[in-house]
């Protein structure tokens, strides 16, 4: 069966039709990850988003239930080259096609993704709707209009974790770390776990004093959607700022940043896949890293209010990391964290993290 995806600006990409049947809109956005598929279906980060894949191939090594990085598919689109309907692998416990079906996300292959992908960096990241099930075009056009997009959007908050949870308690930990969920990816808890830390996770909507209850560090997550439509995280961070050790990871990066009064904007196309190089300015080692961002934080902003940029996107000069002394705050923009990687800035979620908290 054909499928299509159609862009707020009018252009239309005919293909085949992947996993489930149905419409839905989103932001298109594309992804330069070769590996890693499954991890970006499940990170919340995409949610409501529509993912290209620049990649040629997609789906041969199948899906498995050790990789998601989340407990759903949050994309609401996936859109390949070519997906694959058959998967070879060890590890492999079911194919794309069906892991599609099951989140009900709808695929399209078939495209020329190269000339979508090339409209999107000359044109933005832009609204689309991606339709498997025969929709008329008019139809398509209406919920197209009717989508809000992404600016001002609080997606976080339709994310996050509602309760709290204790992910690991372990005898003797090294530290005790509270995860403000906005959109964890699972192996941030896990490598904290790995370096022997107690491990809470609290929502984004709860108090500043019940994020900061017994905890050494404050750890906020990435997540998706607009930081500057988070006013009420924002406040909360400013309540307690200075007073304890706080870090944060993209979205956690851009609310440290609002809470000491530096701005955020929209990126053109955004920051999304495995290959970004990123400069630390401390040390002036140049590293890879994996990134899924689309909103910044001003750099001259960050200054005016004492932050010290300490990464820098090698790209497009944009800040991938700021630190400040007197409030106690340091966030990367990117994902250290990475799985399944690139792993060149591992380091900075354990060594830099708690060293920072000293800890």
């Amino acid at each position: 069966m054909g499928g299509i995806l159609l862009l707020e600006d009018g252009r239309q990409f005919s293909g085949e039709a992947f996993g489930a049947r149905g419409v839905r809109v989103g932001e298109v956005v594309f992804n330069t990850a070769m590996t890693g598929y499954q991890e970006v279906l499940t990170d919340p980060s995409y949610c409501e988003q529509i993912v290209v894949m620049t990649t040629s191939h997609v789906g041969n090594t199948g899906v498995n239930t050790e990789d998601p990085e989340s407990r759903r598919v949050w994309v609401s689109g996936f859109v390949a080259r070519e997906f694959s309907r058959m998967h070879s692998n060890h590890r492999a416990e079911e194919g794309l096609d069906h892991y599609l079906r099951s989140a009900t996300v709808p695929g399209l292959q078939g495209i020329d993704t190269r000339a979508l992908v090339r409209h999107i960096r000359s044109k933005g990241a832009m609204k689309g709707v991606i339709c498997t099930d025969g929709t008329p075009l008019s139809e398509l056009k209406a919920k197209l209009e009717a989508w809000p997009g992404m600016v001002g959007r609080a997606l976080a908050y339709e994310v996050t974790e509602k309760t709290p949870r204790v992910f690991c308690q372990p005898e003797q930990p090294r530290a005790k770390v509270t995860v403000i969920d906005g959109g964890v990816k699972t192996n941030i808890l896990r490598l904290l776990k790995q370096a022997n830390c107690a491990v809470k996770v609290m929502p984004l909507t709860a108090t500043a004093e019940e994020w900061a209850d017994g905890a050494d560090l404050l750890f906020f997550s990435n997540g998706p959607g607009d930081p500057a439509a988070l006013p009420e995280a924002v406040e909360q961070i400013r309540r307690i700022k200075g007073t304890m050790p706080m870090v944060g990871i993209c979205l956690g990066h851009q609310l440290l940043g609002l809470a000491l009064g530096a701005e955020t904007y929209k990126l053109r196309f955004g920051h999304r896949g495995a290959n970004h190089p990123v400069r630390d300015l401390e040390t002036g080692r140049v590293e890879i890293s994996s990134q899924n961002h689309g909103f910044c934080v001003n750099a001259e902003s960050l200054e005016a209010v004492g932050g010290e940029v300490t990464h820098l996107n090698l790209n497009d000069k944009t800040v991938a990391g700021f630190r400040h002394n007197e409030h106690r705050m340091m966030g990367i923009q990117f994902h250290p964290e990475a799985a399944p990687g690139p792993h060149d800035s591992n380091h900075l979620l354990i060594e830099r993290f708690l060293a920072f908290a000293g800890v």
